[in-house]
């Protein structure tokens, strides 16, 4: 083969080679999730708010926020606040919204709330059955409270829901309430993640469905990943699932009592 045509002929092959690199390496995108029910920041949402930055997320979950809710919370907006400091895009989904403390207060929210450093392209606050604990004698009936966003992510459209589920230790409401994200999450056949406290444990016969659907994201044998009550936690209750589209890379627990929870941080790769 004449020198000049094997020179072409390789550096054709290197081109080639550098390609097929770039695009392997761009077939795959790190994504960082975290679900943390804060307690409504528990007295101290700039220490929930550097608790966060310290993790840093791509995509957070977040549980029991508060805005304008109470003194708890010194009627803050937590959900604006938390995306303001960390430089991340919110979306807040009340479960309760009342009246103000009076006629020029804005309306008392609380609910849960999804930070992303990715677009948010679009969003919906979903209703599932709830048992309210506002209410005096409540029965089941359907309210907000199932985030569902959209984002976009390096070229990648990926759902996200997020969620708080019913605590109590009957668990027929939240057999209801699987049953109806069910129906939101559908086939999962686009990159979905379910983010949530579901207040129940991991062997529950009402999360198996779920669990059939998309994975459980927790998969240390060794270490039974607990995240409630956050100064001794003796359960996990605490989540994140993924569609196959992902593939999970490590999950930790992180040792805090900034809230009654510790939170889930979860490494993920996205596969285009």
């Amino acid at each position: 083969m004449p020198k000049l045509i094997w020179l072409r002929s390789l550096s054709l092959a290197a081109a080639a080679a550098a390609c097929a690199h770039v695009q392997a390496r761009d077939s795959a995108v790190p994504l960082r999730v975290v679900t943390y029910n804060i307690r409504a920041g528990n007295g101290d949402i700039a220490r929930t708010a550097e608790t966060i930055r310290s993790l840093a997320p791509d995509i957070v979950g977040l549980q029991e926020v508060d805005v304008h809710w109470g003194e708890r919370s010194g009627l803050e907006d937590q959900a604006t606040l938390l995306g303001r400091v960390l430089g991340m895009q919110v979306r807040f989904a009340p479960i309760y919204s009342l009246p103000g403390t009076d006629s020029t207060m804005p309306r008392r929210q609380y609910g849960v709330a999804l930070l992303s450093k990715h677009p948010i392209v679009r969003w919906s606050n979903d209703t599932l059955t709830r048992l309210s604990t506002v209410a005096q004698n409540p029965e089941p009936a359907l309210a907000p409270g199932l985030l569902q966003a959209t984002i976009a992510i390096d070229g990648v459209v990926v759902r996200v829901f997020n969620t708080h589920l019913d605590y109590r230790a009957d668990p027929r409401v939240r057999t209801q309430q699987v049953k109806e994200m069910l129906g939101y999450i559908g086939s999962a056949s686009t990159p979905t993640l379910v983010l949530g406290d579901l207040n129940a444990t991991p062997e529950a016969p009402e999360l198996q469905p779920l669990f059939e659907r998309l994975r459980d994201t927790w998969q240390n044998a060794l270490d039974p990943g607990l995240t409630y009550p956050a100064d001794k936690p003796v359960k996990r209750i605490d989540y994140v699932l993924a569609s196959g589209h992902f593939r999970v890379r490590s999950a930790l627990v992180r040792v805090t009592e900034v809230s009654d929870h510790r939170p889930v941080i979860v490494d993920l790769v996205l596969r285009r």
